[in-house]
């Protein structure tokens, strides 16, 4: 194994999640289903200022990537968010990056687009910490690989748009992202920050 590896492969070491400004597309479909009147009405992402990023590190060097293609379906009702459901799903080979990384980041070591396409998170539990703030537990699935994932989100609100914002870290090797001789956590490191904002139409007031 080589002692450094491409940047902008390793740029692409989270698979999550993760929107699409700058050129991006992005994908929202109202819920099948809403668990209250007032989270009936439809709810969807905008991709004009959504984004998903994240910060992966080098040998100690912060690396930035970034998500183009996603989607969400929400059924969000801020005072009543113990009926609420989120879902979102990120297409893996929409990471923005060179034709080199593009090349790598397909294969089985990386995100195997071929076998596991999407990165999805699906809400178990939502509750409120505090005014506007909500933690989001559920499920995260990246390359077949599954686990809990609790979400603090931030809502702001302003001339009808709702702006959902939040940051965690993952540990890349429980999705075995980066597998095999990419697993050495001392050049690539295994936590990866993941920072969203999401800009959302028809979510009731807060």
């Amino acid at each position: 194994m080589s002692s450094r590896i491409p940047s902008t492969v390793l740029a692409a070491l989270l698979g999550l999640t993760t929107l699409a400004p700058m050129g991006g597309t992005a994908q929202a479909a109202a819920p099948t289903t809403a668990p209250t009147a007032a989270a009936a009405a439809a709810q969807t992402l905008v991709p004009a200022g959504s984004e998903v990023t994240f910060v992966a590190k080098q040998l100690g060097v912060p690396l930035n990537g970034r998500f183009k293609t996603f989607s969400a379906q929400l059924a969000f009702d801020p005072k009543q968010p113990q009926t609420s459901k989120v879902a979102f799903q990120i297409d893996l080979g929409s990471v923005a990056l060179n034709a080199d990384a593009d090349a790598e980041l397909v294969k089985p070591e990386w995100f195997n687009t071929a076998k596991f396409p999407k990165a999805t998170f699906q809400s178990a539990a939502i509750k409120a910490t505090g005014p506007g703030h909500f933690d989001v537990s559920g499920k995260l699935s990246i390359k077949g690989q599954v686990h809990d994932l609790i979400v603090p989100v931030q809502l702001t609100q302003a001339q009808g748009v709702s702006t959902a914002t939040g940051s965690f870290v993952i540990k890349r090797l429980d999705f075995k992202v980066g597998d095999g001789e990419w697993a050495d956590p001392s050049v690539v490191a295994n936590d990866v920050q993941v920072k969203f904002k999401l800009v959302l139409q028809g979510v009731p007031a807060l």
